[in-house]
């Protein structure tokens, strides 16, 4: 059967990737080979790099990092946004490059690269730069957030050149392995650099309850991650009202105290991203897609959703650099949101979650929580956290916290959350036992909590109590894994399957070399932790 696409960097892909008329995710076929035909330009962008970097600029950059991004699973959907992004790419390589296209010799060294000779490589070839490919996908998004705040870093920036440069060599497993690996040590400096720039920006996160009711009249649904999205569209709408409502990853916003000052930011609405379909069913009200991810809309309500930054579908209004949200605040208004406050609740009946509690303030806490562990009140630290989606099995994460000892303390942060984030859990020593860290944006802040932990006990990381069981569905969740990895932290658990794009031989390598496992059953993980705890 020939293949229309050719697509595995996605959780709910099956072993053999998505292959036909159109992705799991919506993503057809034409927009899968635009898509690729973008990768294949960004290396040849990387390509043209060499030799001239003294003509690299902050353009330049700006261009590999949205290029990736747009490539993210649930980010772009429009083909005429891709292809503007590829002739942008090709206008840039131009720039370093002028003579090149009008050279009557040759030589491919510049040349884009066709991504069909990635996806047909020996199989360990085509695992590691996957692993290469989609973790740098995953860290432009963090670039990319940190970037729309003003935040760069020229070690960042180099690697994504670096790194698409090789991803388009003849290396061997030898050669590619390095690499891979310093993708998770890039990427750590990616997300403190993310860190830096929501903190700076925004203030350190705080403890705070949200409610999930909506109030009668006109409103406006933010999903997403960028908070600069959500302040503008604050901005913009103070004193109209409209009051303001978080969705899916866009629910730690309410954390921030430079975000907590708006009054008619009230709450949060619905659940994670791959509920969106069902939860906006005839929603009086806009939604406002701030970056990934965003579904095929259904009819029902494609006329209220907007979209803006990398995000794109064809059909929808799109918010451009201006940031004039003018469109979205005269639909919220027409619409008129609902006539009587409405309850909803979490996907365990909660009427409320909690969020704040990044590495500041659990940090912050330090010796309460020390002490709590050497008292034995706090036995062990469960870190249940990453993306959601919509493949059966990943009720494992449900029943895997609510069957957590009372004695321990649930760590949580993505979207994966929302599974058990509405769950109330009781207290240790005045400590919630489940702490929603924010984003996966926020990964740094575990990280952080762990080594602090670490220090604080005069011990290495993976001898605290604290076991890892993430949850993974797009690239971001990959840097994220290679960064563990490269902090050489051990026995990870990971579900609700392992990824497509892992040869048996380079999991036997993860296997091996740092203890990576697949989740089996609740009980029977919580059998191995307890043992751990030990």
């Amino acid at each position: 059967m020939e293949k229309k696409m050719f697509c595995f960097q996605c959780e709910q892909t099956g072993c053999g990737g998505c292959t036909g008329s159109a992705g799991v995710c919506g993503k057809k076929a034409d927009t899968a080979k635009l898509q690729d035909e973008l990768t294949g330009a960004l290396i040849g962008l990387a390509r043209s790099v060499e030799g001239n970097e003294h003509l690299i600029n902050s353009n330049t950059y700006q261009l590999i990092i949205e290029g990736l991004f747009t490539t993210l699973t649930n980010v772009n959907f429009d083909d005429d946004a891709i292809r503007n992004q590829i002739a942008l790419v090709h206008t840039e390589k131009a720039r370093l490059i002028p003579n090149c296209g009008d050279c009557v010799s040759p030589c491919g060294k510049n040349t884009d690269y066709d991504m069909r000779l990635l996806w047909n490589a020996d199989e360990n070839i085509r695992s590691l730069k996957s692993l290469i490919l989609f973790g740098l996908r995953g860290m432009a998004a963090y670039a990319y957030h940190a970037m729309v705040l003003g935040y760069t870093d020229d070690e960042v920036n180099h690697f994504f050149m670096e790194g698409l440069f090789k991803i388009g060599l003849d290396l061997t497993m030898e050669e590619l392995l390095p690499v891979v690996m310093k993708v998770g040590e890039i990427n750590l400096k990616c997300m403190e650099l993310l860190d830096r720039a929501n903190t700076e920006t925004y203030g350190n996160p705080e403890p705070v309850t949200v409610p999930l009711k909506v109030e009668k009249g006109p409103f406006i649904v933010v999903s997403g991650h960028d908070l600069r999205d959500l302040q503008l569209l604050l901005d913009q709408t103070k004193d109209m009202g409209i009051n303001i409502y978080t969705h899916g990853e866009m629910l730690p916003a309410h954390a921030y105290p430079k975000l907590k000052k708006y009054p008619h930011l009230k709450g949060n609405f619905g659940t994670a991203w791959q509920n969106q379909q069902k939860e906006f069913e005839r929603i009086p009200a806009p939604v406002l897609f701030t970056t990934n991810c965003i579904m095929p809309p259904k009819p029902s309500y494609a006329d209220r959703v907007f979209t803006t930054e990398a995000v794109a579908f064809p059909g929808t209004v799109h918010i451009g650099e201006d940031k004039d949200f003018s469109p979205i605040i005269q639909k919220a208004l027409e619409l008129g949101g609902y006539a009587e406050d409405m309850e909803f609740t979490g996907i365990n009946g909660g009427k409320q979650v909690t969020t704040g509690f990044g590495h500041h303030a659990i940090l912050s806490n330090a010796e309460k929580v020390v002490a709590a562990v050497k008292s034995g009140a706090i036995r062990h630290f469960f870190l249940v956290g990453g993306c959601d989606g919509a493949k059966a099995g990943r009720n494992y994460y449900t029943e895997f916290v609510k069957q957590t000892p009372k004695d321990t303390v649930v760590l949580t942060l993505a979207c994966g959350k929302y599974r058990f984030n509405d769950l109330d859990l009781g207290k240790i020593g005045g400590l919630p036992r489940i702490m929603d860290m924010g984003q996966c944006n926020d990964a740094y802040g575990a990280i952080k909590v762990a080594i602090g932990l670490a220090e604080a006990f005069h011990c290495g990381v993976n001898e605290l109590p604290l076991s890892y069981v993430l949850s993974w569905y797009e690239q971001k969740a990959v840097c994220i894994l290679l960064t563990l990895l490269h902090l050489g932290i051990r026995n990870i658990r990971l579900g609700p399957s392992l990824p497509a794009f892992l040869s048996k031989d380079v999991l036997a390598f993860l296997v091996e070399n740092f203890g990576i496992a697949p989740i089996t059953t609740p009980e029977k993980d919580l059998r191995q932790h307890r043992t751990k705890s030990a």
